[in-house]
């Protein structure tokens, strides 16, 4: 019999996501960069930036004085990351040092006929087929469907307006296991309404909405995962070339 996480969602944690010591203030806009390719392309856009070792990724802190549209010229980026368990941790981290707002950056595999590689996704909610979320939200579902922040979606889908970058909306289906994407699997969530697969997000949401957190996702289309088999599209064009929008639209809200 699994603990009943629920029970004591109000119970104050042993430790503290600050740790012993005083959190380093990294300002009020986290952007978490799953892969690491976009977080090098990103530091490059920035002609001075600090970068700090964090858990098994880094944190890097640009050098601005610009005020992004969140009316702040501090912004932070950390990555990469992979799983989970270890994006919970990272972002329980980044709220403990300041931050409000978090947009994440990733990459998902698409599960339905109408979304192709290099297509950019802005996912509604994720489902959660991971065991990280059950620790910060009630539910009764096995299955629960985790919403992100739609204001700040919609900010974000403003953004992609004013550049003319095309994307789509639907829900994602958030899974522990990479290998194990069996064609009953993608037929089960795909009637739940996924469509796309990929490893973090409902377990994101569960944290920013118990710590009362906005966050949003911008997700690139990097393969498919479909009953015909799968089709890697890591060296698409097309993939590289929304990777390279999306990054370089979330710079500049940002910072």
């Amino acid at each position: 019999m699994n603990y009943p996480a629920l029970s004591d969602l109000n119970s104050k944690s042993i430790i503290s996501p600050m740790g012993t010591g005083r959190p380093r203030d990294i300002g009020p806009v986290a952007i978490m960069v799953s892969a690491e390719p976009d977080l090098r392309y990103i530091k490059q856009k920035f002609e001075k930036g600090k970068t700090f070792s964090f858990f098994m990724s880094t944190l890097f802190t640009p050098e601005n004085g610009e005020k992004g549209i969140f009316d702040s010229g501090n912004s932070s980026y950390t990555g990469p990351y992979m799983g989970a368990p270890y994006g919970a941790a990272l972002l329980e981290s980044l709220i403990a040092k300041g931050a409000e707002k978090i947009i994440v950056i990733g990459w998902c595999g698409s599960v339905s006929p109408n979304l192709n590689t290099g297509d950019i996704l802005i996912p509604n909610a994720a489902i959660s087929d991971e065991g990280t979320s059950r620790n910060y939200i009630k539910t009764d579902d096995n299955f629960p469907l985790i919403s992100s922040d739609l204001k700040l979606g919609d900010i974000l889908i403003r953004e992609m307006l004013k550049r003319d970058i095309q994307y789509r909306k639907g829900d994602v289906w958030t899974t522990d296991a990479i290998y194990r994407e069996t064609p009953e699997k993608v037929a089960f969530f795909k009637d739940r309404g996924a469509v796309a697969v990929e490893m973090e997000c409902s377990a994101l949401f569960s944290v920013a909405k118990y710590r009362r957190k906005d966050i949003a996702a911008v997700l690139i289309v990097s393969d498919e995962v479909k009953h015909s088999g799968w089709k890697p599209g890591f060296r698409d064009k097309r993939f590289k070339e929304a990777r390279k929008k999306v990054t370089s639209m979330i710079c500049e809200i940002c910072s």
